[in-house]
């Protein structure tokens, strides 16, 4: 097998994990039970062109999508886009046991003409990292399982020109009673975000206290999305749920408090200190600095003298 499969169909994914063909071309809903992956299959990567919704237990891999990683454990939802990049790694957490759940294989060409063929994208979580993938209760757990049956059961009759709209209806109260449910955990897991937030404090305490923010510039939200392994949409959205700030606001506020530090205890001139923070042009420095505290960082020098 090649180091880079990519999985172009719903069929290719079949003979990957060798199970009969797909009953419909361009969706499919897999019992994991029957997949059995190859045996190097912790050595191959691939590339699908599909989307993949899942839900999975007792699962004896660690999957790696994109830069990201998800640890399969009891009750976990995964969503994956689009044109990644994929690989699986033994997980030693996980016993021997049956792995179980299911794997709702969806080709983009099935929603063509529907208006959830555009809308999908704007379902975040199909960019959410491990640490913040969607647990479920036993509850929520029935609801979705329900669901991915009524989409096996319409694909599975005689299709006829109801059939896609049918389906794309149920696909789509499924992806909202997803985002609900990370709503949920968003709250119901503060303690695990409070943790992010103490992170997010000890990244940008250190970045503004180098010496080399000339070089380096300011943090993007991708470089701390990065560094906390979030996604950048998930970490932004996190973070407004506790806080009400977006990760830029966080940023921004960091530096402010970082200016006002060097405005009210050195000498260093204006200039000198929007370099030091990370900013090309002094006046971008001032105009922000203006804008979060109403005074320039002039004026405000001038209060502590």
């Amino acid at each position: 097998m090649k180091d880079l499969m990519h999985l172009k169909s719903v069929n290719d994914y079949h003979k990957l994990a060798h199970i009969k063909a797909p009953e419909h071309p361009l969706i499919s809903l897999v019992n994991y039970k029957e997949v059995n992956y190859p045996e190097d299959i912790d050595k191959l990567k691939w590339k699908q062109d599909y989307y993949t919704i899942g839900l999975k237990r007792h699962v004896p891999y660690k999957f790696f999508y994109g830069q990201q990683q998800y640890d399969f454990d009891e009750g976990l939802m995964t969503f994956v886009a689009p044109n990644q990049v994929m690989r699986l790694g033994k997980n030693p957490n996980v016993k021997s046991s049956q792995p179980s759940g299911w794997l709702l294989l969806i080709h983009p060409d099935f929603l063509w003409n529907s208006a959830l063929a555009e809308r999908i994208s704007n379902y975040e979580y199909f960019g959410y990292s491990i640490s913040e993938a969607l647990f479920l209760s036993e509850k929520e757990e029935q609801t979705i399982l329900k669901l991915f049956k009524n989409i096996e059961q319409e694909y599975k009759s005689n299709i006829d020109k109801f059939s896609q709209k049918i389906i794309v209806s149920q696909l789509e109260v499924l992806l909202n009673y997803a985002e609900r449910y990370y709503e949920r955990q968003f709250i119901t897991r503060k303690i695990t975000n409070h943790h992010i937030l103490d992170k997010l404090e000890t990244f940008l305490n250190t970045y503004f206290s180098e010496s080399n923010l000339i070089e380096k510039g300011l943090p993007t939200v991708q470089d701390i999305a990065s560094h906390l392994n979030l996604s950048p949409n998930y970490l932004s959205n996190m973070l407004k749920s506790l806080s009400g700030q977006s990760t830029q606001q966080h940023i921004h506020n960091k530096l402010i408090e970082t200016a006002k530090t060097q405005l009210s205890t050195t000498q260093h001139s204006i200039s000198e200190i929007a370099y030091n923070l990370g900013f090309e042009h002094p006046a971008s420095f001032t105009k922000l600095f203006k804008n979060k505290t109403n005074m320039s960082p002039l004026e405000f020098r001038k209060t502590y003298n």
